[in-house]
């Protein structure tokens, strides 16, 4: 009935449709397991793509041929780009999607793929032989050859869904949960623990009172996530921003006492940058109000996402506290929120391919690995569909480092250290953010994936080669451009920055604080003029790296220093318990993780510098 798959990708979440895309643009021969059609692509939680750290994700994914941010250009409803008060290294975007046509245009690429294939069904098991994965088994007892697998199961693997005092399984709220599979990696040897995660109710936004909110709108000139031609905004919805009171507290601690947090009936860990409001208000007792994001989940709908308010107290209990915020009076409620627990399997079990170090050919990516959020699963589904792919082909593994992706920072992370909760990417995780800037993702990883093989990038090259020269031609300009004090002194009287004595070139006036390229070339026609003649990301750019001459220079003498470690190559069967120099702590780490490198091995918790001078020596280093 079915053929041989090069890779079959179970779960057809955020990062199992990467997955499938990167397998199948690589040239390999997909399956696409689900078990409902009609959920492919959902966005489960809130209707959003990128911010704080997760936007550089998703132009990541963009710039290595994924197809996150080009589903989320076609369907989004607004466009922000955050923390522009910040440095560059801190701008990320972010955009609230249409929840419906997000998932209608995931599932119309997906279709549209010749190799990609679907199979709507419960899949309950791995067919595994001699150490090696080669298929999966499914609910109505078929065997589905494959070369390879890769599980992104989301929060199914044994899902259990909390309400106040009541429970039932389900992977997401009108679905059921995932089992079997669960238990058999744990017979294989696998170590699984559980994690929890919620979601807020979602409400009428007919009865919602907005002119009592704070508005929020979209950016004046809204950009995209895909440097592909992918449509720009040309209206937008608003959101808006509500607060909790002392009175909303007071209603939401009546039934804390039904919580499935507080009586112990959940087990699982859930994320500390997303808690609940009940966790907000036990946690921060001082605190008399917390912040409400009020956001639409489309064009056609009349549907509101609170964001902020998860919950898995009593449905009474969210519904009295959610009419006593303000503006929220006549609130009518379409469902309430709720926390899901699930398993999910410590990341230290893979290798940085993400491929299992137990069973050859499977590959983990998403929640199964302790994260959360859509762009950390779809960048992982991106990277373990490439590596299934490679896997297939006896091809060396592709791996991105720290200083190459916030993708390589995330995989590092959890296979080194693994997660005690679900993982949340953050700036402040990259020593090197100030070179893993969202503007420049096509630049850095563009010519990797062209090199893996991927498919379809020809003119995305094309493009990077034409901002390559864009920014290079504008600097050098800028660099060569003399100005003379009458032409700029106006301006730099404005800025409360001292005025030019003499003519000087214009990159040394870039290099001062509160001095801009946006509003020189108001000033300075000569300017303007040439900056006309190339893209704004272009000029952008080039700004930023006159700005940032020394930081980046500095960055990039740090990795090169780094990169010197990575060339160090550890061997698996090294026995580090017959290195009687190493800690304790270190040989028994060492011995679970494996390291490829000195420099992985340098980043695993509780390996301290002496650990690695004692591994240099042994290397003869």
């Amino acid at each position: 009935m079915f053929p041989e798959y090069d890779v079959i990708v179970v779960g057809a979440g955020h990062a199992g449709c990467e997955a499938a895309v990167a397998a199948a643009n690589m040239g390999s021969k997909v399956l696409l397991v689900t078990m409902n059609m009609n959920t492919i692509a959902q966005m489960s939680c809130n209707p959003a793509m990128g911010g704080v750290a997760k936007g550089q994700i998703v132009r990541e994914i963009d710039a290595l041929g994924g197809y996150s941010g080009i589903v989320t250009d076609h369907t989004a409803v607004q466009f922000r780009m955050l923390n522009l008060s910040k440095g560059p290294a801190m701008w990320s975007p972010r955009a609230q999607s249409d929840r419906i046509l997000f998932a209608n245009k995931w599932r119309e690429m997906l279709e549209a793929h010749p190799n990609i294939d679907f199979w709507q069904e419960m899949v309950t098991g791995l067919v595994v032989k001699g150490e090696r994965v080669q298929g999966v088994r499914t609910s109505l007892g078929l065997e589905i050859p494959g070369k390879s697998v890769v599980l992104t199961n989301g929060t199914f693997l044994n899902g259990v869904i909390h309400i106040g005092e009541k429970q039932f399984g389900g992977g997401r709220a009108g679905e059921r949960a995932a089992t079997g599979i669960t238990e058999q990696l744990r017979e294989l040897g696998f170590e699984a623990g559980r994690m929890k995660t919620g979601t807020p109710p979602r409400v009428d936004g007919r009865t919602l009172n907005y002119a009592k909110m704070e508005v929020q709108h979209g950016d004046e000139n809204p950009g995209k996530f895909s440097y592909t031609d992918t449509p720009r905004l040309q209206k937008q919805l608003p959101c808006h921003i509500a607060y909790t009171s002392q009175a909303v507290h007071d209603t939401l601690r009546t039934g804390f006492d039904r919580s499935p947090m507080f009586n112990g009936r959940i087990q699982g860990l859930g994320p500390r940058y997303c808690p609940s409001i009940e966790d907000k208000i036990d946690r921060f007792a001082d605190r008399d109000r917390h912040q409400l994001f009020v956001e639409p989940e489309g064009w056609s709908t009349c549907e509101i996402y609170v964001n902020g308010f998860s919950s898995s107290l009593p449905e009474d209990v969210q519904y009295s506290a959610l009419k006593k915020v303000v503006g929220f009076e006549d609130v009518k409620m379409f469902r309430p929120g709720y926390a899901i627990e699930y398993d999910f399997f410590q990341p230290t079990q893979l290798r940085p391919n993400l491929e299992t170090r137990l069973v050859k050919n499977l590959f983990f990516a998403g929640q199964i690995n302790g994260t959360t959020g859509y762009e950390e699963a779809g960048s992982q589904g991106l990277m373990a569909g490439i590596n299934a792919h490679l896997a297939v082909q006896d091809a060396e593994p592709f791996i991105l480092k720290r200083s190459d992706a916030y993708i390589g920072v995330l995989i590092d992370d959890l296979i080194n250290k693994g997660t005690e909760e679900p993982y949340r990417m953050f700036t402040s995780r990259a020593e090197y953010r100030i070179l893993l800037r969202q503007d420049n993702a096509d630049l850095r990883l563009t010519p990797l994936a062209q090199a893996l093989g991927m498919q379809g990038l020809d003119a995305r090259m094309e493009r990077v080669r034409e901002k390559e020269a864009g920014v290079a031609a504008i600097e050098k300009f800028l660099c060569e451009y003399s100005v003379q004090p009458d032409q700029l002194n106006g301006y730099l009287a404005g800025q409360d920055s001292a005025p030019l004595k003499q003519s000087v070139k214009l990159n040394t006036v870039l290099l001062r604080p509160n001095v801009s390229l946006t509003q020189i070339r108001t000033v300075i026609p000569a300017v303007d003029d040439m900056l006309r003649s190339h893209q704004e990301e272009c000029c952008e750019l080039a700004e930023i790296n006159m700005k940032y001459e020394g930081y980046i220079r500095r960055e990039q003498e740090m990795v090169d220093k780094m990169s010197r470690l990575e060339a160090v190559r550890l061997f698996e069967d090294i026995d580090y318990h017959q290195l009687p120099s190493l800690s304790i702590e270190a040989r028994q780490k060492l011995t679970k993780i494996k390291p490829h490198t000195i420099g992985q091995a340098s980043r695993i918790s509780g390996v301290s510098p002496s650990d690695i001078s004692v591994l240099l020596v042994h290397m003869g280093r």
